[in-house]
């Protein structure tokens, strides 16, 4: 198959490029690198925007898959611009679905449920509370009568390949870094659940299910922590580390449990990498000091848009 990865130089996209490497499709990267300044990987690479529908539709009639990825990823990194956030996470799908018969993988998010009680299957019912969950939901919509995989994913954590940045805003990667440099660590409330899951997990689902007949909306994630229990888990490879609980509401009222069930029932898909998993990766990056910024605000996607709006508006 030729595979078009959209968005192929991002965080997920950096471990779906090296693993589709190694297999017989032939690949290429659409992106508009906003997040880096390079792209150096040893595959065909087109530089686009996914607003661009004149070049992004020559790149479709190149493809027989398509690994819909570009996105303005996280509440906070959406809610900066609500209407520019609706024109790249939801417009586009809306065009995409119009404009494009072929093999669609999608990556949703596990946010769309919102804050609920018990366990949440794909049947459950849906909650958005933000502008990133109400684009991802929309979008869902467009593609439901395409031969399209959706998947809502858990909170991603670890690191993706070489290239592709790594995310600092996310909840494992946090913690780790905070304990790792800090020694202490503040859990609001922290009786928050949170399905996590690690980035190559996604990707490896993401290049095993590119070319079979699987459509319909999947839950992915490998499983169900607590915040407070998560902050616990990190401080066991840090011993030294102080972990306080303070009752003060934090401004981000997700909780939730998915299950992935279903996936694994009618897929068969198992996931490999654990949270500790993470947490090491993580931890060695920094006792080598092959990440030496970590305040960089491109390894936030709510800080770096904040400063790249203006730019993403010209488009």
């Amino acid at each position: 198959m030729n595979i078009l990865i959209i968005g192929g130089a991002g965080y997920i996209g950096g471990a779906v490029t090296d693993m589709l490497q190694s297999t017989n499709h032939t690949i290429r990267v659409y992106d508009s690198l906003v997040y880096e300044e390079s792209y150096r990987k040893p595959v065909e690479f087109v530089y686009g925007d996914i607003r661009d529908h004149e070049r992004l539709e020559k790149q479709l009639e190149w493809a027989d898959g398509v690994i819909w990825l570009a996105a303005l990823v996280g509440d906070g990194a959406c809610a900066i611009n609500p209407q520019l956030s609706m024109e790249i996470n939801q417009k586009t799908v809306l065009w995409l679905s119009e404009n494009y018969d072929g093999r669609i993988i999608f990556t949703s998010t596990c946010s769309v449920y919102g804050a609920q009680n018990g366990i949440l299957t794909e049947e459950s019912a849906t909650k958005p509370l933000s502008v990133y969950a109400n684009t991802k939901l929309a979008a869902e919509g467009y593609l439901k009568d395409k031969n399209s995989l959706i998947f809502r994913l858990g909170t991603l954590f670890g690191v993706s390949d070489l290239f592709a940045r790594l995310r600092l805003d996310l909840v494992v990667n946090v913690l780790t870094v905070r304990a790792a440099l800090e020694g202490e660590l503040t859990v609001f409330s922290g009786e928050q659940f949170r399905p996590l899951m690690h980035v190559k997990d996604v990707a490896k689902a993401i290049v095993d299910y590119i070319d079979t007949e699987h459509t319909g909306i999947y839950n992915l994630h490998r499983q169900n922590v607590r915040i407070i229990d998560l902050a616990y888990q990190v401080r066991n490879h840090f011993p030294d580390t102080i972990v306080t609980k303070t009752d003060m509401e934090f401004q981000d009222t997700r909780n939730y449990r998915v299950s992935s069930d279903k996936i694994r029932s009618e897929l068969g898909w198992r996931p490999i990498y654990s949270i500790d998993d993470g947490i090491i990766e993580i931890k060695e990056l920094l006792e080598t000091r092959r990440l030496k910024d970590v305040s960089n605000p491109r390894y936030a996607n709510q800080a770096f848009l904040t400063q790249r709006i203006p730019e993403l508006q010209k488009v």
